[in-house]
């Protein structure tokens, strides 16, 4: 998927959910984030780690801060 579709289609799902749409840190963030779980936990973790990052984000939590710290479980931090 070209970053162009990827940015269209986030513009589109955000408009939808009024809610503003990722920058490019933090669509990095989540995607390494997705990555790290697809790969050392389970793939189905990874969208599922992402809402639980969402709902952590909602209630305030820094969304940088939050990724970090859940890839760094993922990876097998304790």
């Amino acid at each position: 998927m070209s970053e162009n579709v990827l940015g269209e289609w986030l513009d589109t799902a955000a408009a939808a959910l009024g809610v503003d749409a990722p920058d490019g840190e933090t669509r990095k963030a989540v995607l390494d984030l997705a990555r790290d779980v697809a790969h050392n936990v389970a793939r189905p973790g990874a969208p599922l780690t992402a809402f639980l990052l969402g709902l952590a984000v909602g209630r305030g939590a820094d969304v940088h801060a939050a990724s970090a710290e859940l890839s760094r479980l993922a990876i097998g931090g304790e």
